[in-house]
């Protein structure tokens, strides 16, 4: 244990290294906060993964982030310069303002209201505001850089590997109840409609009022758990990881995560197509 210690203050500068564990101490607070939705809503139990997940894919890249550290620290490493350079100061400013300001206004709104929608959402956008800080405050600095735009500059592509672990923690937060609402509401809509499309396009008699469809063989109501947002989520956090985790381009990535949205809505619809005749549909 003492050699690996050794080692990994050898490979990774101190101030990088201290912003890596003190990200991991936010973590660690954040998985305390959001475990209390994870046992209580059944949407969210997928997060109990979250932490290892995000163990497993810091530890996958471990040596692309060795490399972009060594990067950094090289004398001709590009920086952002000009107009850039000052977009790059204000970037990490504004994630460290208010990634301190969601974070305080969270952690005192669990403190006085317990586990709460807003409190648990304002911890979470805190905590990757500070991360992405630390992280882009604390890479290696030169003392002649290449000069280079914002997205050429070695520190954000470092950082840009830590998207994943880091952002994550979005999809395992419960929405605001608002929100979610408004997006359950809007799926829900959708799926009725796609539904009573394929009906219509087969031959088959069918009319909508609202969310009911009435069919010749009976009316069947779909419930508001048909809205497929528990599969979006689902589908939403494994095409991330699947993206993080086997693909090397941003597009690649997008597109992989796109498609597995569109597979949770497309099953949605499959599932309420399939159902029998009920007054209600659960699916």
């Amino acid at each position: 244990m003492k050699t690996f210690w050794l080692n990994l203050k050898r490979s990774v500068p101190a101030g990088f290294l201290a912003a890596l564990g003190l990200s991991a101490a936010f973590w660690l607070f954040v998985t305390w906060d959001q475990s209390h939705w994870w046992s209580k809503k059944e949407d969210y139990s997928f997060g109990w993964l979250v932490p290892l997940f995000v163990i497993y894919v810091i530890y996958e890249r471990w040596p692309v982030i060795l490399a972009a550290l060594k990067t950094c620290a090289e004398p001709s490493s590009p920086r952002a310069a000009g107009p850039h350079k000052w977009l790059f100061r204000g970037l990490i400013t504004c994630f460290l303002g208010f990634g301190a300001l969601f974070f305080l206004l969270g952690s005192f709104y669990r403190a006085g209201a317990g586990p709460s929608y807003p409190g648990t959402l304002a911890i979470t956008m805190g905590t990757v505001g500070l991360v992405f800080g630390l992280l882009l405050t604390n890479a290696p600095e030169t003392p002649a850089p290449f000069k280079a735009t914002l997205l050429g500059d070695a520190r954000v592509q470092l950082v840009a590997l830590m998207i994943f672990p880091v952002m994550i923690w979005f999809v395992s937060a419960p929405m605001v109840s608002v929100i979610e609402n408004q997006v359950s509401l809007f799926l829900l809509h959708k799926v009725v409609t796609v539904v009573s499309f394929v009906f219509d396009v087969l031959g088959m008699p069918v009319e909508q009022e609202g969310n009911v469809l009435v069919l010749p063989t009976g009316r069947v109501g779909v419930a508001e758990a048909c809205s497929g947002i528990r599969s979006l989520t689902a589908c939403l956090f494994a095409g991330s990881f699947l993206a993080a985790v086997f693909l090397d381009k941003l597009w690649k990535k997008v597109t992989l995560v796109a498609v597995s949205m569109l597979f949770a809505f497309c099953t949605t619809c499959c599932a309420v197509c399939f159902s029998p005749p009920t007054p209600t549909i659960t699916v």
